[in-house]
């Protein structure tokens, strides 16, 4: 009822057991707290906030326009509603490396499990688009240092996010990724890999958790958890999936209002009343005050 029945510590360190089993832990995108409460109650282990959804939500393309305090705000929404560890997509740290170790501070306070860190300039732009830029390997290396610096909690994860495969090559992708290790990060997401192959070379070149990027529309083949599994991978992230999938049933259903004038043929499509009160835990609220659920539902709705 209100809020979480487990503490940020608790989660870092679920967060930290889980990765250390070796076995792949898919990791959907919330697109809202609501549906973070969505993916603990379907069964998943963990959830993601993806500056791109974050941005997106906000009317926002993602090109580093969101600040620090805005994100760390939404998270804390977020982790106050579910008990699942959550990772966060933090950009470039949102400045200089003394803003990405501000930046670790304001997400350990917000509640999270851990953030990313990519080595991207301003203005960064999706992984997945062409004319990136990448910043110096000594900066990158520095924003990492500066972020372990900031770390209160040693269970905070924190993750380094490369992109300079598509910029540079992989080889020089893997040789940054041992660079960031070797600057505390403790896991690395390497983005727009090609192929299953890539994903090979990575996982025997660096030896900490790694993260596989499963966005849709993108340069990376949407592969199975049972090939990412077989390959090593730690992490199997769905970073946009549930936005794609809401934002593409409000447009149809947006359409057919306009054309039918009435909601009624969607209703086969919309989660139930019955099914949001229970998601929103209306008993719970109940049993500490029986004055906010004093009502019954229709049957079927």
């Amino acid at each position: 009822m209100l809020h979480t029945r487990t503490t940020p510590a608790e989660r870092r360190r679920a967060l930290r057991e889980r990765l250390a089993t070796g076995r792949l832990l898919p990791m959907p995108g919330a697109l809202n707290p609501l549906s973070a409460r969505l993916i603990q109650d379907t069964g998943f282990e963990a959830a993601y906030l993806s500056g791109a959804v974050l941005a997106a939500d906000l009317g926002l393309p993602d090109i580093g326009l969101t600040t620090s305090t805005e994100i760390a705000a939404r998270a804390q929404q977020t982790t106050r509603v579910t008990d699942l560890p959550i990772l966060i997509d933090a950009d470039t740290g949102f400045g200089e490396p003394m803003n990405a170790a501000r930046t670790v501070q304001l997400m350990e306070d917000a509640g999270l499990a851990g953030l990313h860190l990519e080595d991207q300039v301003n203005p960064k732009r999706c992984g997945h688009l062409d004319g990136k830029t990448v910043t110096s390997r000594e900066e990158m290396v520095r924003r990492i240092k500066g972020a372990v610096d900031a770390r209160r909690d040693p269970d905070f994860l924190l993750m380094a996010r490369t992109d300079a495969r598509a910029v540079e090559g992989l080889d020089a992708a893997v040789d940054r990724a041992k660079a960031y290790v070797d600057a505390g990060a403790d896991a690395i997401f390497p983005e727009a890999l090609a192929g299953a192959a890539e994903f090979e070379a990575f996982r025997k070149a660096v030896d900490v958790p790694l993260l596989a990027n499963l966005t849709e529309f993108g340069k990376t083949p949407l592969l199975d958890t049972r090939t990412l599994e077989n390959l090593g991978y730690n992490i199997a992230l769905y970073p946009v999936t549930l936005l794609r999938l809401a934002m593409g049933a409000v447009e149809d259903g947006l359409r057919t209002l306009a054309a039918e004038g009435t909601q009624e043929p969607l209703l086969p499509r919309m989660q139930t009343r019955s099914r949001l009160y229970e998601l929103l835990g209306y008993e719970d609220y109940a049993a500490f005050d029986s004055a906010v659920h004093d009502f019954t539902l229709p049957p079927g709705i």
